[in-house]
């Protein structure tokens, strides 16, 4: 897999949480993740149980194989000091400027440079190497604003166009362009099997690839459990009789068929249930058909019925490895 892995997707479709376990399953067998997150939503650190991440890489997790995932909250302001030291040598210039708001006031009036800021710090470190000449890591996770938002924040040449044409910010988007249209990198889509999520993520699709950005895989979150075969669900589409329901909860056991018994009275909320359910499934499945229709790689991960947590990441880990991610350096 690349080495830029971009996850985004509708708000409420578990983005977070699917990068987390996306980091995990490619640090496994000895390998370094990092897990990097630009909304300042402290997401990260919630998914892994873990205090708020300051402006700085930070080892949260243990993969298999000995493999080991660090974090990093990317802070805009942070990140133009950075920048402001790396090309002008500013050092405690550029802190004299923050206490003065004025770094604030330069990310707020000018939102391509933040999202310069944010990506190049990304890409710097897919880039990075120690002195051997080896990658610092050898995956980079970004959990990516969401689906509506990240062509644009991704392209940040177009951000940028307004703000310099020539100079140090100018040659740095030129630079972050230069691995985030690459085949270093790679954009994956989260949805559910939904009607507005499955449109966000096909409409985001188009976007990306008019974009020239390079899109990855589509990871469906949440999949509930199949109850029914085929025929049940015929049976339940097709309004079975009530009779009959009645009847075979009593040969199973479930009281008496008599009119009023309790496998009567078991009937009408069964049918009802069923129904709901066969509705269900007959409109996931038609949203199961579009994302196939994409032609891209698609992961299925399912609804933890006991709730998400550090536990559940690790699930969801383990699956995604099971489907061929992290498989190979």
């Amino acid at each position: 897999m690349s080495r830029l892995q971009v996850v985004s997707g509708k708000g409420g479709t578990g983005k977070t949480t699917v990068a987390a376990a996306l980091a995990l399953a490619l640090a496994s067998r000895g390998r370094r993740t990092l897990l990097v997150e630009v909304e300042g939503r402290q997401g990260i650190a919630q998914v892994f149980e873990t205090e708020p991440l300051p402006y700085e890489e930070r080892r949260i997790a243990s993969a298999p194989g000995g493999g080991e995932v660090y974090a990093l909250a990317i802070d805009p302001e942070l990140a133009l000091l950075d920048y402001l030291q790396m090309f002008y040598k500013l050092g405690g210039a550029g802190r004299a400027l923050k206490k003065l708001g004025a770094i604030d006031f330069a990310t707020t009036i000018a939102p391509g440079l933040r999202d310069v800021l944010l990506t190049g710090k990304a890409c710097e470190a897919v880039r990075r190497k120690d002195k051997k000449g080896r990658y610092a890591y050898d995956h980079v996770v970004m959990d990516a604003p969401p689906t509506g938002r990240v062509t644009r924040f991704l392209n940040v040449n177009d951000e940028v166009a307004g703000l310099a044409k020539v100079g140090p910010i100018h040659h740095q988007a030129q630079a972050v362009m230069g691995v985030l249209k690459s085949p270093q990198t790679e954009v994956h889509l989260v949805t559910l099997l939904e009607e507005m999520p499955v449109q966000e993520t096909v409409d985001g699709i188009a976007e990306l690839r008019g974009a020239g950005l390079p899109v990855g895989r589509v990871a469906v979150n949440m999949v509930r459990p199949a109850l029914l075969g085929d025929a049940a669900l015929r049976t339940a589409l097709q309004s079975p009789s009530h009779t009959a329901v009645a009847k075979a909860l009593s040969t199973a056991g479930l009281g008496g068929a008599r009119r009023g018994g309790k496998a009567e009275r078991l009937v009408d909320p069964l049918l009802e249930q069923a129904g709901e359910y066969a509705e269900r499934h007959t409109l996931e499945r038609a949203q199961r058909s579009v994302l196939t229709g994409l032609g891209l790689p698609l992961h299925e991960l399912p609804l933890l019925t006991e709730g998400m947590d550090l536990a559940g990441v690790y699930e969801l880990s383990a699956l995604l490895r099971e489907q061929g991610v992290g498989a190979t350096a």
